[in-house]
This record gives structure tokens, C-alpha cells and sequence, in this order.
């Protein structure tokens, strides 16, 4: 990656210490390869049994076939706290195919280097060069379009995960339907609420470029003022200066609120601001529902502070992208369709649905993904 001057990434985990995407051998055609066998899952109560199902029955008609070498590399926006599990399934799930690959990240950037989304792009023109096979995205949005669509047109099967590039080439997208998502935590919050009127803050999206985050807070809007509630909506900030401006601007709304403040809803991994709010205000009985599983907002849980949180299975999601890209290029596309059928919504999406965790059974959920080490 020397071509590219003022960044660089860091090969996270290798699912073949022997050789990742750039190495200059090239691969065995002929080569015989042992059948896949997955490690097992504990069973637990939290354990989604129906993706396990779906990547069994992937392995199964994979084994199958004519096993052939592959070279694959992940992409990430990051890799920590969210995204650790994805960077730990990813390794696994590659080290179970014997894959020639790598979870690339995180971005180190210079004040007059180039954005992320730029970063990001030259990463998948990177990891075409090093004949890559598939690549697994987790995209910034619509801005990676053209480097997906270059790459699907040199051969390469892309799988996003987590963010979509839906206008581009991309095979299949795994992860959090955002709409229905927001819908679903709405519909947590509202189980605790008084009758309205009421106002419900929500620590969301208003940025038109993240089209993800405003798909969520949409659902989440629309469900709540459908039941009778003022909502209003601020927009979340993911850098650590960032949670000053949120705390303060919910501690505001919730001061001058008409109807009263009578719930806040956070939709993204720094939910627990809410929280932080709440008590600035002096309204820390008010109820509060989160998003995703980050240590502080596990903290506030146990404090019954943060009533429930909406867990986006991104272990589940690393998973399977490389068992997806390993299935389209044994398989073929519309195989592989075929059998995540159960789990697809449409022609190209597939559900890895959310996780609904209530406060008192944070620590049994937390036990669960410990046993499957993903924790954040």
C-alpha cells in the first residue's frame, strides 16, 4: 500500500498467518482443500438460531461443491468497540474456510490527508490490486459507489455490511434493516411510556449524507408521533468533543419542553448520552431506551438508568459476509441467494435482525457474547 502517501491501515487479523492479500504467490488452483468445519456455538438464550441455521446450510452445500482456493479482504470503518465483534467474527469465519485474507483498519489520517470516504476508497482499489477475490465493505454510503462499481466490473464479488451502497453493483448487503430497526426501538420505549401528551427526545440522525441514520430515526419518529407524542430530534456526534454539544443540547430540550419530557430513544452506539442528559436536567427517573451494546451504555443498564438497549448482531454480521463471498464464488450468486433465502427481505438484502436486551438481562446477554467473544 506504499502507493498511497498520506494514510495508512493496519492489517487487523489474518485467517492464514502464511500469506494475506498482497502476498505474491499466487494461488493453487488445482490445490485440494479440507471440508469447512465451523466452530461451535454455545447454546444460549440469545443465540440467533436462525442465522446459524442459514450458515450451516451454507457450509453444507459449499462442502459440496468443488472446493476452490480463494483470496477475500474485509474492510472497516474502523476497529473498536462496535466494530471489535465484526473484526473477530470476520478472522474466525475465515479461518474456518481457509481463505487467503485480511480485516483491514482502522484509518489513520493526517489534517491534511484525504477524508475517510476517500481513504476507504483507495483501500478497495488496494485490495483489487492484490487480487482479491471478494471484498467485504462496511461503507461510509453512497460515496463508495464508484470504487464498488470498479471493482465488481474487475471481477471482484463485494458484500457490504452494517452501511449500504445501494445504488452500486454490490451483490448483497448483511446487516440492520434501518428502518424497521427504529421502528422496533420506538416500540421498546413506548411499552414505557405515560399516555400522551408527552415529548420524546431523539438522539438520532439529521444529516442528509448518512442515509442509513436517517432511515432508523425515521422508523423511530414516525412510530412515536403515530401514537401521539412530540418528537424532536437532534443529531448525534460519534467524536469524543462531540459529547459535550449532544449532552448539552438534550439537556436544553429536555429544560424546555411543552408537553414535558416524558422519554428519550438514542439510536446509535453513544446512546448512553441520553443518560448523561437526563441527569443534568435533574430527570434521571425519566425513561431512556438505547442502542447497541457500548460498555458505558452496559454501565447505565446495570444502574437501571438505561431501561433496554437494540443490539445489531454486528458479530453476525462479520460472520457471514466471508461465508457469503466464499459461497457466491463456489456456488455462484444465485445459489447462495437460494439458501440465505430465510434470511433475505428482498432481491439483494439480507435481515441479521436486532437483539432486544431489557435491563435485567444485561449480564445474561453479556455472559452470551463473551462465550462468543464479542464483546465490545
Amino acid at each position: 500500500m506504499g502507493r498511497i502517501g498520506r494514510w495508512s491501515t493496519t492489517v487487523l487479523g489474518l485467517a492464514l498467518t502464511t500469506a494475506a492479500c498482497g502476498s505474491a504467490e499466487p494461488l493453487d488452483a488445482g490445490e485440494q482443500l479440507t471440508p469447512i468445519q465451523r466452530a461451535p456455538i454455545p447454546d444460549n438464550e440469545f443465540t440467533p438460531v436462525d442465522l446459524e441455521d442459514t450458515v450451516d446450510r451454507l457450509v453444507a452445500e459449499i462442502n459440496a461443491s468443488a472446493l476452490r482456493p480463494m483470496r477475500m479482504a474485509v474492510v472497516l470503518k474502523n476497529a473498536a468497540g462496535f466494530w471489535g465483534p465484526v473484526v473477530t467474527a470476520a478472522t474466525r469465519a475465515m479461518a474456518e474456510l481457509g481463505v487467503v485474507g485480511s480485516v483491514i483498519g482502522p484509518i489513520a489520517l493526517s489534517e491534511d490527508g484525504p477524508q475517510p470516504d476517500e481513504v476507504q476508497n483507495e483501500q478497495i482499489a488496494q485490495a483489487v490490486d492484490d487480487r482479491a477475490e471478494g471484498i467485504g465493505l462496511a461503507p461510509f454510503g453512497d460515496l463508495q459507489t464508484t470504487a464498488v462499481d470498479e471493482a465488481v466490473a474487475r471481477g471482484v464479488h463485494v458484500v457490504t455490511l452494517d452501511n449500504d451502497v445501494a445504488a452500486s453493483k454490490r451483490s448483497i448487503y448483511v446487516g440492520t434493516l434501518n428502518e424497521s430497526a427504529g421502528v422496533t426501538a420506538a416500540e421498546t420505549l413506548l411499552e414505557m411510556l405515560p399516555s400522551p401528551p408527552g415529548t420524546v427526545i431523539l438522539h438520532g440522525s439529521t444529516n442528509e449524507a448518512g442515509s442509513a441514520g436517517l432511515e432508523r430515526t425515521k422508523g423511530a419518529q414516525d412510530k412515536l408521533e403515530a401514537a401521539g407524542y412530540e418528537v424532536v430530534v437532534g443529531q448525534a456526534h460519534w467524536d469524543l468533543s462531540g459529547e459535550t454539544e449532544d449532552v448539552e443540547w438534550m439537556t436544553a430540550q429536555i429544560a424546555a419542553a411543552d408537553p414535558p419530557v416524558v422519554g428519550l430513544l438514542g439510536l446509535f452506539n453513544v446512546s448512553y448520552r441520553c443518560a448523561m442528559a437526563a441527569e443534568a436536567a435533574g430527570e434521571a427517573a425519566v425513561p431512556i431506551v438505547a442502542f447497541d451494546f457500548d460498555p458505558i451504555t452496559v454501565e447505565y443498564m446495570r444502574q437501571g438508568r438505561i431501561r433496554a438497549t437494540h443490539i445489531q448482531r454486528q458479530y453476525y454480521q462479520g460472520y457471514l459476509v466471508p461465508y457469503i463471498l466464499y459461497g457466491i464464488e463456489n456456488l455462484g450468486l444465485d445459489a447462495t441467494k437460494n439458501i440465505l433465502a430465510p434470511q433475505m427481505v428482498d432481491e439483494t438484502r439480507v435481515n441479521t435482525g436486532l437483539d432486544v436486551v431489557l435491563g435485567d438481562k444485561v449480564d445474561a446477554y453479556n455472559d452470551f457474547l463473551s462465550s462468543i467473544d464479542a464483546n465490545q
